[in-house]
């Protein structure tokens, strides 16, 4: 018969996960950020991005495609 870890011993690291998952979303390392963090978090990438593919008409071109495959 297979040794097993008993199940009070399971439930206790289960709890222990939550609990920790929780102190991170007090603190604020969890959830959801704001979408105008998460903009001034990717403009300098997009910033880099730009300039290294071409300029503005590619980021055009590519909203564009996008756009007309959503629908707008």
């Amino acid at each position: 018969m297979a040794h097993t870890a008993p199940r009070t011993a399971v439930r206790a690291r289960g709890a222990q996960a939550r609990e920790l998952s929780r102190a991170d979303v007090r603190a604020g390392r969890g959830g959801r950020r704001h979408p105008l963090v998460a903009t001034a978090m990717v403009l300098p990438l997009a910033a880099l991005l730009v300039y290294a593919f071409g300029g503005w008409e590619a980021v055009v071109t590519q909203a564009s495609s996008v756009g007309v495959m959503l629908g707008r």
